[in-house]
């Protein structure tokens, strides 16, 4: 049965996202009958007619076919382009961020203050705040919040703006990257993140925070990255 955490998302399109994910994940592969119509309204606690429209939407992107007298198909399966990791040294994650070259769209800049906790470091004077989407092959495929020492944002403002910052600071020789931690979280897209990846309401996210101190436990950077769930992989070795 659907929660009803999240009433701002029709109920219909979060049929069609729970069908989307059993097919992408294989529960439902090719060539798969789906069941009635009555019994998905029973174990989704919907009518048919909102089964039916979760169907469509299938339908209209090609993974399910419904054939008249017979019942309805998997035909296809969703691309899955879980090309981005999420890197667990900062080395590699200047790396991947400086090889895959997002465009950047910058969608606020002002000073503010970051949210930081003792464990955090200590705070600098002063913070410049990006707010900035990135794609690929125009395809935006996270949102990131990043407050940067505006200090070290002075040297070279331009830069800053125009390229991915993690790259930038990780090449300055003062001050050096003492520490570099994140944390990640499984999320759901709210308004304003679906609007901006262009996501379903309520999608699955990855959320990462990342922090970097100098060596005088300052902190330099503060991002703040909600990936699409759908773009994201996790790979890591496992101390035996």
């Amino acid at each position: 049965m659907l929660s009803s955490a999240d009433s701002r998302s029709p109920k219909y399109a979060r049929i069609a996202d729970s069908m989307r994910q059993r097919i992408a994940r294989g529960a439902w592969p090719r060539g798969t009958r789906l069941p009635a119509n009555e019994a998905l309204a029973a174990e989704f606690g919907v009518s048919r007619v909102t089964i039916r429209q979760a169907v469509d939407i299938l339908v209209r992107e090609g993974l399910l076919e419904a054939r008249q007298g017979s019942g309805t198909y998997v035909t296809e399966t969703p691309v899955q382009d879980r090309w981005l990791r999420v890197e667990t040294s900062l080395a590699a994650l200047a790396t991947i961020y400086r090889d895959t070259s997002p465009e950047i769209l910058t969608i606020a800049e002002s000073s503010a203050v970051p949210h930081l906790t003792p464990a955090d470091g200590t705070p600098a004077a002063r913070y410049v705040y990006m707010r900035r989407v990135h794609s690929r092959g125009g395809e935006p495929y996270c949102v990131i919040g990043i407050y940067i020492d505006e200090a070290i944002f002075q040297r070279c403002p331009e830069r800053f703006r125009a390229e991915v910052v993690i790259p930038l600071l990780a090449g300055l020789a003062r001050p050096r990257i003492a520490r570099a931690r994140q944390t990640f979280t499984i999320g759901v897209a709210d308004l304003d993140v679906a609007q901006h990846l262009g996501i379903p309401l309520s999608a699955p996210v990855a959320e990462v925070r990342r922090v970097f101190t100098d060596e005088d436990g300052r902190v330099i950077y503060l991002g703040e990255v909600t990936y699409r769930g759908d773009f994201v992989r996790i790979e890591m070795d496992l101390k035996p």
